[in-house]
Formats: structure tokens, C-alpha cells, sequence
């Protein structure tokens, strides 16, 4: 995976220090530092416990290959066998998020090529456009489909 050129929001959390720094930044400079926090933490690197894809503007090649290799596409032949497991699959993406639109096009041919049950769907917008109007009627509403609650049975001690 290359960052050839380096994207700004990508410069833009390199250059934030501080958790106030964090909490201030855009969605965007935030969804990075989480996913950082899922793909590359690291004990060692105070005060974020995180490895950010650049660090003083340069690119980290290591880095790269982790957010590469956790990306589901191509891990998704390596856990199928779990994939099938799950009682729903749910994933969206705005046209105006065209790398993340055209991945999740291709997730879905591979997810339909298994026979993998799941909902997909590429809106109007980007990332971020009517989020509360996105929860609200889609993602409630799927997870109200699909998530069981029924009683616990008791037992007895």
C-alpha cells in the first residue's frame, strides 16, 4: 500500500499532539485516530498508544501493511468459515466516497459469490451526510432485524 501523495487528513493527525487536539479535530482526522486504535495500537507510543500511517510527514511503510491487511476484502477468504457464522451483514457508503464506495461494491460480489446473506447499499452523499437520519431508519432498524433477545433460560445452582 502506497501514500504516494501523502493525503492531508493523514498529515493532519500527524501533526496532533495532544488528546484536546483530538477532541477538536474533524470527523474525518477522528475516524483516523480509530482506526488507528483498531489496526496499529501500540503500548509503547504514549500518549495515543496508536501508530498513525504517517509520522513526522513521512509515510510508515509498516504501518501501511497493517491497515492494508486488515482491510476485508483481504482477509475475507481467510475468515469465512466465521463469517458464515454471523446472523447479518450490514454496510453502507456514500457515493461521495468513492474508494470506500467501489471497495464495498466488490465486497459484496465476493459476500454474494459465497452465498453470504447481507445488506448493502451506496447512498447519496459522503461519510458523514445525514447521519442521524441514517441511524435512525436504516441501522435501528437492522439491528432490530437481526439481533436476538430473547429470554435467558435459568438455571438452576
Amino acid at each position: 500500500m502506497s501514500l504516494q501523495p501523502i493525503p492531508q487528513s493523514f498529515l493532519r493527525a500527524d501533526s496532533i499532539k495532544t488528546l484536546d487536539e483530538v477532541l477538536k479535530a474533524d470527523f474525518g482526522t477522528k475516524a483516523l485516530f480509530a482506526s488507528a486504535a483498531a489496526w496499529s495500537p501500540n503500548p509503547a507510543n504514549p500518549p495515543f498508544f496508536i501508530d498513525l500511517p504517517v509520522k513526522e510527514g513521512k509515510a510508515q511503510p509498516g504501518i501501511l501493511q497493517k491497515w492494508d491487511a486488515n482491510r476485508p476484502l483481504n482477509n475475507l477468504d481467510q475468515y469465512i468459515f466465521n463469517i458464515r457464522k454471523l446472523k447479518a451483514i450490514g454496510f453502507d457508503a456514500g457515493t461521495k466516497d468513492a474508494w470506500i464506495a467501489e471497495s464495498i461494491k466488490t465486497l459484496d460480489n465476493e459476500l454474494n459469490k459465497y452465498g453470504i446473506k447481507h445488506f448493502f447499499e451506496i447512498y447519496e452523499g459522503d461519510h458523514i451526510n445525514r447521519v442521524a437520519d441514517r441511524i435512525q431508519n436504516k441501522m435501528v432498524k437492522f439491528f432490530s432485524d437481526n439481533l436476538s433477545f430473547g429470554k435467558r433460560e435459568k438455571t438452576n445452582k
